[in-house]
């Protein structure tokens, strides 16, 4: 027996043959002290593909199974079955620090590589060039990095030299950025909800689905705020489902002006940052209860506080004309 024994149980593979041994850690995170280290925002990884044609994606085997546990630490990863307590003597998933730790291996790894031709996400990376000449450099260099500290990739999940990857759940191409449809194919699915579970299921999505789709919240009447007895009724799923079509997200030029649309309207705030008629993103977010009062005027000068506040990594010090459809705010 062990005091830090903790449960066990397998879970069926997503998309793939067997199961995955998971363990509840939630006893032994709970007194673990958090490490702070902070996890890339996807959307601002995506930024620094600008120019980019040629992409391969290097998926690591196992990733938090090639790090070793400190002895002294290695009893705290036990965990129980009827055969017996077993220990991981390697970082285990579902330990409260393992993303935070991993990647800053991955980025002591690349720290050299970051944000010139790599893109690093915990046990995912992206290499992408200008050309094939760059990309058969960069793959040379990024494949020595991980010979040198050895790290070991899965085979059967890397993809080379191609023009279009899926990667962290987006489809990455020379034209820009598109969502994949896998959950917005789901959220088509949803008819009106019923229940308490149907209502909570489409509010995940609203909540979840990255910011190129959270336009359709104008659509969904603010889904958080109505009750199941209500949404058999309306009619804003349908018209949310139409809006699940994903775009093409352009890649930002800090070189050029940026346009910035902006509007309010019943329930929410809505704004879109273009650049020469492209789409670089969405963003919207429900009013506030005391927002609700705000006269016509204030509601759309907020729309515009939002979006430059939202967007102000890209604004800021650049060019940009700001479109609203309220006169008095000119």
């Amino acid at each position: 027996s062990s005091p830090w024994g903790c449960p066990a149980l397998f879970v069926e593979k997503k998309d793939q043959d067997g199961k995955r041994l998971c363990v509840d850690y939630r006893p032994l995170n709970a007194v673990t002290v958090k490490n702070k280290y902070p996890l890339p925002h996807i959307d601002i990884l995506f930024d620094q593909l600008g120019g980019a044609t040629v992409f391969s994606k290097i998926d690591l085997r196992s990733g938090y199974h090639q790090i070793k546990v400190r002895e002294e630490d290695i009893p705290k990863t036990a965990f129980s079955t009827r055969y017996g307590l077993y220990e991981y003597l390697v970082m285990s998933f579902g330990l409260t620090n393992a993303p935070a730790f991993f990647m800053y291996l991955m980025n002591s790894v690349f720290m050299n590589e970051l944000d010139k031709f790599v893109l690093v996400f915990i046990d995912d990376i992206l290499v992408y060039s200008k050309n094939e000449k760059e990309h058969e450099e960069h793959l040379r260099i990024v494949l020595s990095r991980l010979r040198e500290h050895k790290l070991y990739a899965k085979f059967g999940k890397c993809a080379f030299w191609l023009k279009e990857v899926a990667f962290l759940g987006h489809i990455l191409s020379a034209k820009g950025v598109v969502c994949r449809s896998r959950q917005g194919g789901r959220c088509a699915e949803l008819e009106a909800a019923t229940s308490v579970t149907r209502d909570t299921e489409f509010s995940w999505f609203s909540g979840v689905l990255p910011p190129l789709h959270q336009r359709f919240l104008k659509n969904s009447k603010a889904y958080d705020s109505i009750n199941p007895e209500k949404m058999q009724s309306l009619r804003g799923v349908q018209n949310a489902k139409k809006h699940l079509e994903s775009p093409v997200l352009a890649q930002p030029d800090i070189t050029k002006p940026f346009d910035v649309y902006c509007d309010a309207y019943g329930s929410g705030l809505g704004c879109v940052l273009m650049q020469e008629g492209r789409v670089i993103a969405y963003a919207s977010c429900q009013l506030r209860k005391h927002e609700v009062n705000y006269p016509t005027h204030d509601l759309e000068l907020l729309a515009v506080v939002y979006a430059l506040k939202k967007w102000r990594h890209y604004l800021l010090g650049n060019t940009c004309r700001i479109y609203t459809d309220h006169k008095s705010l000119k």
